[in-house]
């Protein structure tokens, strides 16, 4: 039987977003609008730009997912340097709220990887980067 990587990856991703996706309900969130805050948790401030950036995302996805995190109270947007760009923090509420949502989204992974030794999650982790172009040490860098 042929080895299909890229469905498993695919598939795997499918049920983590789905999952992902039934923790944040109580929140009013989605697996994207998650995916921003937890960036501007781990980041602080950014540009949309950086934001679509570092998410891989295009920038009008990012735009409308911003727009509705901001229409609920999530994030806060202000003008940058100039009109055209726009610095997006945290709001109260997220600062408040983000948290617990990341210890609910913590324990999901646990959950999902429960099967995998520490050292197979490392290994994953690094393969993952590898495959998409990233490594530890840019991990923590914009």
């Amino acid at each position: 039987m042929k080895r299909l990587l890229f469905h498993e990856i695919h598939q795997t991703s499918r049920l983590s977003i789905h999952q992902t996706n039934e923790e944040l309900k109580e929140f009013g969130l989605f697996s994207t609008q998650w995916s921003v805050l937890f960036c501007l948790q781990q980041f602080g401030e950014m540009t949309q730009k950086e934001i679509w950036a570092y998410l891989n995302v295009e920038a009008p996805t990012v735009t409308r997912t911003l727009a509705r995190l901001e229409e609920t109270g999530w994030v806060i947007r202000k003008e940058g340097k100039d009109k055209r760009e726009r610095i997006v923090a945290l709001s109260g509420k997220a600062r408040e709220t983000v948290p617990q949502i990341e210890q609910r989204i913590e324990q999901l992974e646990r959950k999902l990887l429960s099967e995998l030794s520490d050292a197979e999650q490392e290994q994953l982790i690094g393969l993952l980067q590898k495959i998409g172009g990233r490594n530890k040490e840019e991990e923590g860098e914009i």
